[in-house]
């Protein structure tokens, strides 16, 4: 990954990874980019991915929780955005996060 990009636009770069039909996490993301300690930051880039091309509704908690789904129009869209790719979503929480989980450490 290029130097020259701030920590969003890395942030983006990896969310732009995840496969279609997984998810990852913030602190996965930040830990990927050396930055362990910074799972919030990866949040904030997250929350003003809009027009950039991002699928930002594939990152969510450690838990899996859809704790970002406010910042997508409409109250439901993150889930349906998942549900679409055939994640399963029940009380906003992700099901068998183990087996859909992306952890770009190992995967790239």
């Amino acid at each position: 990954m290029s130097k020259d990009l701030n920590f969003f636009e890395k942030s983006y770069a990896v969310a732009r990874l995840i496969p279609y039909g997984r998810v990852t996490s913030y602190g996965a993301i930040a830990k990927y980019l050396g930055a362990a300690r910074s799972a919030r930051m990866v949040g904030w880039a997250m929350n003003n991915s809009g027009v950039k091309d991002v699928p930002a509704h594939r990152v969510v908690n450690r838990k899996g929780i859809l704790i970002g789904k406010h910042h997508f129009d409409g109250s439901n869209l993150m889930q349906q955005l998942l549900e679409s790719e055939g994640i399963v979503v029940i009380n906003n929480q992700i099901q068998d996060l183990e087996t859909i989980f992306w952890d770009p450490s190992i995967e790239l």
